[in-house]
C-alpha cells in the first residue's frame, strides 16, 4: 500500500488515515467551530472528545440540532459487533453517547449484532457471538446507563421487533447498491448482503429522528440507510463519527480484538496492562536517554500519548503539560508510559467492579419483543 493511501471499510482498516481525505472520500461534513458552539449552546459544556477532534465528522447534525431547538426530540443509537471481548477502543462512542444522553435527555438503543459477526467470520459460531453479546453488554451498562431510558437489542433475540422494519428497508436495497458500497462478490454469503437492513432497523424503531455516534468505519452501512429513509417516510439518521483508535503497535489502522498484544481489553488485569503498555506500545521517543533529552519525543506518533488524548486524560491543561514535557525531552518514554498505565488501571478497576454489578441488571436492559 502506498504511504499516502489507506483503507477504511466496516471490516478492514489499514494505513495512516488522513481524516480530511476520508471526509471527502465518504462525502461527510467536518465538525466546524460553529457546530461545536451550537452543540455547547444546548449542553452548556464542551466535551473533550469534541474539542480534540476525536469526533471529527458528521451527517446532518446541524439539521438535527435545528429541529431540537424547535422542540423536536431525538433518540440515540449505537452498537457493537460481538466477536470477542470489549476493548478500550469500543468504549469511545459509548462514553460519548452517555454524555449526549445525559445532556439531551434522549432514549438510547444499543444493538449487538451477533448475526453479522457469525456471517462475517469463517470460524465463528452463533453460540460464541451470543455469548460475547451478553459479555459486551456488561461493559456498556457499566458506563452508567440506566434501564429506564436505555434498551439493548440482540439481533437473534429481538428478530420479532427488527424483522418487520428490516423487511421494509431490504425491499429498497438491491444487490447493485451493496456490491458498489461494500465490494461484495459472488462468494459473499446472503447474510452479509442482507445485514445492512438489520443494522438499519433500530434507526426507525421510534417515530422520531435518531443520532448515531460511532466509528467512521461503519459509515457505509448508514449511507445506505440514509438513502432508504425517505422511501419509507422516515427522517434520515444523523451521524457523528469518531476517529479510529490505534493499536498498541502504532498509529496506523485501528485497535482489533483479534490481536491481544495490540489491544487493551476491559477485562485485563493491572499486571497485563502494564506488560502490554511497556512491551508493545509504540514510542515516539529517541533511541536513548541522552538523545531524547536533546531532541525530545514525538507525541503525534506515540501511542501512549494518543491514548491519553483520545480517552484517558480529559483535562486539557494536564494533557498539554504532558505533551510539552515529552516533546521537549523533559519527560522520558518510560515516564509517559507509566502515566498511561496508572490511568488505565484506575479506570479499569472501577469499570470491572461496575461490570460485575451489571450482571444483576442485565435483564432489565434487554429489549423485550
Amino acid at each position: 500500500m502506498p504511504a499516502d493511501d489507506f483503507v477504511v471499510t466496516p471490516w478492514n482498516v489499514e494505513g495512516d488515515i488522513d481524516y480530511d481525505k476520508l471526509i471527502k472520500r465518504f462525502g461527510t461534513q467536518k465538525i466546524t467551530p460553529a457546530l461545536l458552539s451550537k452543540i455547547e449552546k444546548f449542553t452548556n459544556e464542551s466535551h473533550f472528545m469534541l474539542r480534540r477532534g476525536i469526533f471529527f465528522s458528521h451527517r446532518d447534525l446541524n439539521r438535527l440540532l435545528d429541529d431540537y431547538e424547535k422542540g423536536k426530540q431525538f433518540f440515540l443509537y449505537t452498537g457493537r459487533g460481538p466477536s470477542g471481548h470489549t476493548h478500550i477502543g469500543h468504549l469511545v462512542p459509548w462514553v460519548f453517547a452517555k454524555w449526549l444522553q445525559d445532556k439531551f435527555g434522549a432514549k438510547m438503543y444499543f444493538q449487538l449484532t451477533d448475526d453479522e459477526k457469525f456471517w462475517s467470520k469463517k470460524d465463528m459460531t452463533l453460540e460464541k457471538t451470543s455469548q460475547f453479546a451478553l459479555e459486551n453488554a456488561l461493559d456498556f451498562i457499566a458506563l452508567g446507563f440506566k434501564p429506564e431510558n436505555t434498551k439493548i437489542i440482540i439481533d437473534t433475540k429481538n428478530i420479532k421487533t427488527l424483522y418487520p422494519i428490516a423487511a421494509e428497508v431490504a425491499k429498497r436495497i438491491n444487490f447493485s447498491n451493496t456490491k458498489a458500497v461494500f465490494g461484495f462478490e459472488n462468494e459473499t454469503n446472503v447474510g452479509m448482503i442482507f445485514y445492512t437492513s438489520l443494522q438499519s432497523a433500530p434507526c426507525f424503531i421510534e417515530d422520531m429522528p435518531v443520532l448515531i455516534p460511532f466509528g467512521v468505519d461503519q459509515d457505509p452501512h448508514f449511507r445506505i440507510t440514509r438513502d432508504v429513509a425517505p422511501k419509507i417516510n422516515k427522517p434520515k439518521p444523523a451521524l457523528i463519527h469518531n476517529i479510529m483508535i490505534p493499536p498498541l503497535g502504532g498509529t496506523k489502522g485501528k485497535m482489533s480484538g483479534s490481536n491481544e498484544n495490540e489491544t487493551i481489553y476491559t477485562t485485563d488485569s493491572p499486571e497485563t496492562v502494564k506488560k502490554k503498555i511497556n512491551k508493545y506500545a509504540f514510542s515516539g521517543g529517541q533511541p536513548d536517554i541522552e538523545e531524547h533529552r536533546k531532541k525530545g519525543g514525538n507525541p503525534d506518533i506515540d501511542v501512549s500519548y494518543q491514548y491519553l488524548r483520545i480517552f484517558f486524560e480529559p483535562d486539557d491543561k494536564k494533557l498539554k503539560q504532558i505533551h510539552d514535557d515529552y516533546k521537549s525531552g523533559k519527560m522520558l518514554t518510560g515516564e509517559l508510559k507509566e502515566i498511561l498505565i496508572q490511568k488505565i488501571n484506575k479506570f479499569l478497576a472501577s469499570h470491572q467492579q461496575k461490570r460485575e454489578m451489571a450482571r444483576d441488571q442485565l435483564d432489565k436492559f434487554l429489549l423485550k419483543d
